[in-house]
């Protein structure tokens, strides 16, 4: 059985390449690659001396900017 699903394991990807290209096929495969480690505890480790106050801090400044680069955007097409 193993030998068959390596098989159907090539000619899948086989056929992703052909209809898809390389770097479309890697984009399909990763979406079903479940990765490695604790997400959530590696997070939390990361943010542990962060504030509420500065993640929301954080949050508005990049709206202020995406907003700003729309603005922009706006103004060159008028």
């Amino acid at each position: 059985m193993n030998a068959d699903l390596s098989v159907i394991r090539e000619r899948g990807l086989e056929v992703l390449r052909k209809e898809l290209g390389p770097v479309g096929t890697a984009y399909f495969v990763r979406q079903f690659s479940s990765g490695s480690g604790n997400y959530t505890e590696e997070r939390r480790c990361l943010q542990k001396n962060t504030s509420i106050e500065e993640i929301a801090n954080r949050i508005k400044q990049r709206k202020l900017v995406k907003k700003s680069v729309k603005n922009r955007k706006l103004a060159v097409l008028s």
